[in-house]
């Protein structure tokens, strides 16, 4: 045992001190390339009890329910590994700590919304369902049309953990994007006793958060009680001139039914204003390095800056690249504003029979701006203002039924929900400056910008959407548990109100419109088994299979087939097929007080694979959604946690995934060679460790992880080289205050913390397609603006009071 202690502490601390002296060419052009996508699963820990909570073999605030034995143990974050995080901190990015999930971010708390990419197991956001209390968050998309991104559904203090399934059999789920798995949000209750929490945080680049919850505590002897919070992020850009804000209120409401009943309402409100940073390209790393920032500054010079850009006037070094316009412009930002909320209803009607149904809504306004070069304003500004203006307004209704007898778990349920989804953009006016002089005052880009000068484009969607399921877990033994259910999926879409601007795009150009497609899926299987044999060890298989409805967004934004023009539609109209997977797992755990270890082997095919295709500028570029034929995904997770004293963990753990297309793509008489390629945006090797000690108030911790090469081609011609990425942290409770001054009794605990995020200040790149992935370098690849740049080494505090 000592030899494995030993073994892991040096594997650990290597990993974690490597990253400090690592330096790397930005992104570099390769021949060939192999690979698909991937598609994984998680490691866990059970005993052969029922329903009980242990400790999980991946990490010592990782824990796994044990209620559905045959669902592969869902991996459980909790509130209390989300608060060692910076303040504030997306909790997406600390779900990163588990193997085979990747997160990024261009900001070290992961809240700038156009920046936020999750993976897990090779399948992207917009292929993992997502949800709050049950309620559906829909799409993970920096415009999403069919619901909301979870850091603006609820506020990280009031997360009470997430649920993390990276099998796509998760029927139950309120949801028709889960190819890869669910993040199912759960929100805190109010507490029982009257109090409240304030937390102040403070940190590099002028940040701020601030977080403030008064809970009620019981109002009646019926337990009735309620908590309100309110929370302010604020902080500058690390690169550039910008403020990045997100304030967002969140109100939840507990009436319980006699013991074993209760109805419950939340409420959220969000409010985001924030400068987004420029995207990059292969050529813009080469020539000019990571710190290339927008041409705003708040001032005239900022303006005059980028009017010079618009008329051939640049920057020095900007002579070394191909694309110099698109390298950098004025500003762009995200100003968008969330109402959304529901009432559930959980009651037990006998002692076999509960019955759960939930009610939501969801209103979303939204402006997203970037100035473009490309299109000048009615007053001679060159520039103007692109704004998009999308809106979201949506209802449904979950209902389940759970039955037990005998031995068997027999569950039931339905999902409706209507959404109307808008999606236009228009243009508006920019000063122009003549003789050193605005003609107009200086807009705030943070604000509401109103009276354009010329519609762009627009459509208007309307989605139906019906899910069914039914299931049964059966108990053959108090150790073996065998499962079996499916769902079925009914979503229609139809487009219509399509316009687009004849001199922006070119006449004769006309956008998809009254169109409509169904996503329709009468029986998808999901069978799985889980066996605890002896005293520590676990076994178990996961086969499922799982649909995509149709992707919705603006015009050329992402893989919608309905958000490119009418030819293109009708081109690819006859080849579309809902993406489907096919996901297969078979999985080892052991775990005993002081180790832990685990191995899960994974093989998915994904089939239908709809993908956006673009060359030419990323501004206007020649885009199109076609079936990309199927991608095979093998890969394998290993995890291993060794706790050799009370206090101390130590874990390690390798993600392997080998994700490759299927097929070669022909597009415009050109044919681009991605069969065996490795699939876009994900690594094939990732290696995470976290070293973690507790004593007493004191708590400390660094991790590590490493994160392999990725193609930023499909061809895999241009790629992003792996890096390393160090993060540390150390927090002290001061207890009851009582014990220093009898003045302070009211102070029930008080918490300082000190992180480091990004400890070695590596550069790298974080996220990648955000714009889309190009082909090949031929087809522009190195000059497509479409990465960004990680933030370098930032330094955290704050402070936590509770009452």
């Amino acid at each position: 045992m000592s030899k494995i202690y030993r073994f892991s502490f040096l594997l650990s601390i290597t990993t974690l001190l490597s990253g400090a002296g690592v330096s790397h060419a930005a992104v570099y052009a390769a021949k060939g390339g192999a690979a698909k996508e991937n598609h994984l699963q998680k490691n866990n820990k059970k005993t052969n009890k029922k329903k009980e909570l242990f400790v999980s073999s991946t990490s010592e605030q990782f824990s796994v329910s044990g209620k559905r034995l045959v669902r592969g143990a869902v991996e459980t974050v909790s509130q209390k590994l989300l608060s060692q995080a910076p303040a504030g901190t997306n909790p997406m990015k600390v779900l990163a700590t588990l193997p085979g999930v990747m997160f990024q971010s261009d900001d070290p708390q992961g809240l700038n919304t156009w920046s936020v990419q999750i993976f897990m197991h090779g399948f992207q956001a917009q292929e993992l369902g997502m949800t709050l209390d049950g309620m559906p968050l829909g799409e993970l998309a920096y415009r999403n049309y069919n619901g909301l991104n979870p850091v603006m559904a609820i506020s990280s203090e009031n997360v009470e953990r997430v649920n993390v399934s990276q099998s796509a059999g998760a029927e139950d789920v309120a949801s028709t994007n889960n190819l890869g798995g669910t993040l199912a949000y759960i929100s805190s209750d109010p507490h029982e006793k009257t109090g409240g929490t304030i937390r102040q945080g403070f940190g590099s680049y002028n940040n701020f958060h601030t977080f403030i919850r008064m809970d009620s505590g019981d109002l009646n002897r019926s337990g009735s009680k309620f908590y309100m919070s309110y929370m302010r992020n604020d902080g500058q850009l690390w690169k550039g001139y910008g403020n990045q804000f997100n304030q967002q209120v969140n109100a939840k409401f507990v009436q319980p039914i006699g013991n074993d009943s209760k109805i419950s309402a939340f409420f959220d409100w969000s409010d985001i204003h924030q400068f987004t940073l420029p995207d990059a390209s292969p050529e813009v790393i080469q020539n000019l390095g990571y710190n290339v920032p927008d041409y705003y500054n708040g001032r005239q010079s900022g303006l005059q800056a980028a009017i010079n850009a618009a008329n051939g006037i640049y920057p020095a070094g900007f002579e070394k690249l191909s694309d110099k316009t698109d390298s950098a412009y004025y500003e762009a930002t995200n100003n968008t504003q969330d109402l959304f909320g529901g009432i559930k209803a959980d009651l037990k009607i006998n002692d076999r029979l509960t019955w759960n149904t939930t009610a939501y809504g969801h209103g979303e306004t939204n402006q997203t701006t970037w100035t473009t070069p490309y299109y000048p304003s009615p007053n001679g500004s060159p520039l103007s203002e692109l704004v998009k203006e999308p809106e979201i307004r949506r209802f449904g209704i979950t209902s389940q039924l759970h039955y037990n007898i005998a031995h068997n778990e027999i569950s039931g349920g339905v999902w409706y929900e209507n959404n109307t989804y808008l999606s236009p953009m228009s243009a508006y006016s920019m000063p122009n400056i003549i003789d050193g002089k605005m003609t107009s005052s200086l807009p705030d880009p943070l604000g509401s910008w109103k009276n354009p000068f010329a519609k762009i484009y627009n459509q208007n969607y309307s989605t139906n959407t019906f899910t069914a399921f039914v299931n049964d877990t059966y108990h053959v033994f108090h150790n073996l548990a065998l499962h079996f259910g499916f769902k079925s999926v009914l979503s229609t879409t139809r487009v219509g109100d399509g316009y687009l601007n004849q001199d922006y795009y070119g006449a004769g150009s006309r956008i998809t419109s009254s169109e409509g497609l169904t996503t329709a899926k009468a029986f998808l299987p999901h069978i799985s088994a889980d066996w605890h044999f002896l005293q520590h060890h676990e076994l178990f298989f996961d086969i499922s299979e799982n649909v995509h409805s149709y992707a919705q967004c603006g015009y050329k934004l992402c893989a919608s087939p309905f958000a490119v023009s009418q030819e293109a539609f009708d081109t690819t109209k006859k080849s579309l097929s809902p993406e489907t997977a096919w996901t297969y797992a078979v999985g080892y755990r052991y775990n005993d007080p002081h180790i832990g270890a685990s191995v899960y082997a994974y093989r998915t095919n994904f089939n239908n694979r709809l993908q956006q295709i673009t060359s030419g500028s990323s501004i206007n570029p020649i885009s199109t959604v076609a079936n990309v034929g199927g991608v095979t995904m093998n890969g394998v997770d290993a995890a291993l946690t060794i706790r050799p004293v009370e206090g101390l963990s130590l874990t390690n753990s390798i993600s392997y995934n080998h994700a490759t297309y299927d097929n070669n793509i022909t597009e415009a008489g050109t044919v681009y060679h991605i069969k065996g390629s490795q699939v876009v945006n994900y690594p094939r090797f990732m290696y995470k460790a976290r070293l973690s000690y507790t004593y007493r108030g004191l708590m400390a911790y660094v991790d590590g992880s490493y994160t392999g090469t990725r193609n930023y081609s499909y061809a895999g011609d241009v790629k992003v080289p792996g890096y390393w990425l160090a993060n540390a942290g150390v927090e002290y409770s001061l207890g009851n205050m009582a014990k220093y001054s009898r003045k302070l009794d009211a102070i029930k605990k008080v918490v300082v913390s000190f992180n480091v995020a990004n400890l070695n200040n590596s550069r790298y790149i974080s996220t990648m397609g955000e714009n889309g992935n190009p082909m090949n370098i031929a087809s522009g690849a190195m000059s497509f603006q479409s990465m960004l740049v990680g933030a370098p080494r930032m330094f955290f505090g704050s402070i936590r009071a509770d009452f």
